[in-house]
C-alpha cells in the first residue's frame, strides 16, 4: 500500500501539461522572440542610422572617383580647406596648373573645371583661398596639386547635410585606397592635422 501512495503522490506532484496550456507557452515563446527580434532590429537600426560616412584624408589618393561614383550629381564629397595649414602663396599648386605661365586668374590657367576654388588677395605676396561648395564637384583636382606640391591643406571630405547616407556608400565600393569610412555622427569631420571642425 505504502507503494500505491507513494506512486500516486509522484504522479500527482508531476503537473501534466494539457494541450490548451501547451499552446498557451508555445505563444509567450513566439511573443518574447518576436519581441527580442524587433528590439534587435531597433537598436541596430538606431545605431546605423547614427554612423556616417567620412574620408581619411591621410589615406586618400586622389583618384577622381568621388565625382563620378557618387549616387548624388554633384557629389555629395566637396573639398575642405584647412586654412590654419594653408601657405596662403602666390603661386598655390591647388589653384594654378602645373608650370602655369601667368598668375592670372584666366581659365587656361586655373586647376579646378568649375572655378569653385576662389583666391582673394591679402597682401603682397599673399592669397586667400577659399571653396565655393555649390560649384565644387569632388574631383579633387585642387587636392591632387596641393598634396603633390603644397602642404596638402585642401582635402576632400563628405559634407553631412548633403550625404545621402547610403548603407553601402556607392564611392566606398570602388574607392582603391580604403580611405572611406563609418564614424559616429556624434564626432567631428576627420581632417588633416587634428584640426576640429
Amino acid at each position: 500500500m505504502d507503494k500505491k501512495e507513494n506512486k500516486k503522490n509522484d504522479s500527482g506532484s508531476k503537473k501534466s501539461m494539457n494541450r490548451r496550456d501547451f499552446i498557451r507557452l508555445g505563444f509567450q515563446a513566439a511573443a518574447f522572440v518576436s519581441i527580442a527580434s524587433v528590439s534587435g532590429y531597433l537598436v541596430k537600426k538606431s545605431m546605423d542610422e547614427d554612423l556616417v560616412w567620412q574620408i581619411d584624408p591621410y589615406k586618400c589618393t586622389q583618384c577622381g572617383r568621388c565625382a563620378t561614383s557618387c549616387v548624388l550629381n554633384p557629389s555629395a564629397v566637396k573639398c575642405v580647406h584647412i586654412y590654419i595649414m594653408c601657405g596662403y602663396c602666390n603661386l598655390c599648386s591647388g589653384y594654378f596648373v602645373p608650370n602655369v605661365k601667368e598668375l592670372n586668374t584666366g581659365a587656361e590657367n586655373l586647376l579646378c573645371p568649375t572655378k569653385a576654388l576662389k583666391r582673394s588677395y591679402i597682401e603682397k605676396h599673399y592669397y586667400k583661398y577659399d571653396i565655393d561648395r555649390e560649384l565644387c564637384i569632388g574631383c579633387a583636382k585642387c587636392v591632387k596639386g596641393c598634396s603633390s606640391f603644397g602642404n596638402g591643406s585642401l582635402h576632400l571630405q563628405i559634407i553631412r547635410d548633403l550625404c545621402k547616407k547610403c548603407n553601402q556608400c556607392s564611392i566606398a565600393k570602388v574607392c582603391p585606397s580604403g580611405a572611406f569610412k563609418q564614424i559616429s555622427a556624434s564626432k567631428a569631420y576627420l581632417l588633416k592635422s587634428g584640426w576640429k571642425g
